[in-house]
């Protein structure tokens, strides 16, 4: 299946019948600015590397980075925003093989290609389905940066208030 950057259907209006096991779709960029990455490690992962400038230059990174935290949480910024239906969708069931691959630095921009994995009919809850993505967290030069695969259900076209 090819990459896509368009989806047939707009955002607000996609149901589980609208993503095709082996679609890859690119989209969404994030600028990534020293400040948030400051002030999200200090609360949430408070580690030199990322709160001190300075310290962050005579580290492992040469640098300041952001958390993978952070960068997992612009990740799902980038997926809600741009990718899924949140009224279609009836939430997460889970995310595996969270990888951080490469560092994200001040002033990185960054996008999102969704690999539609699997889907399939819940047994239990004909109105919904699950749906498995591989996310793919880019920075402007194409490198991977961050990987997971994700479980989400969603209902099906014309089942719910959408």
């Amino acid at each position: 299946m090819p990459n896509k950057t368009l989806f047939e259907v707009p955002h607000r209006n996609r149901y589980f019948e609208d993503y095709t096991v082996g679609t890859a779709y690119e989209f969404g960029v994030e600028e990534v600015t020293e400040q948030e990455i400051i002030s999200f490690a200090e609360r949430y992962d408070p580690q030199f590397i990322h709160v001190d400038p300075v310290a962050a230059a005579n580290g492992p990174f040469g640098g300041l980075i952001a958390s993978g935290w952070l960068t997992a949480g612009l990740t799902m910024r980038l997926f809600i925003g741009n990718f899924y239906n949140e009224r279609a969708g009836l939430g997460g069931a889970g995310i595996e093989e969270l990888r951080f691959l490469e560092p994200v630095r001040p002033g990185d921009m960054l996008s999102l290609r969704c690999t539609v994995q699997s889907k399939r009919v819940s047994r239990s809850k004909p109105d919904r389905g699950v749906l498995t993505f591989f996310l793919e967290t880019l920075r402007q030069d194409m490198t991977v940066v961050a990987t997971m695969t994700t479980t989400s259900i969603m209902l099906l076209r014309g089942s719910g208030p959408c």
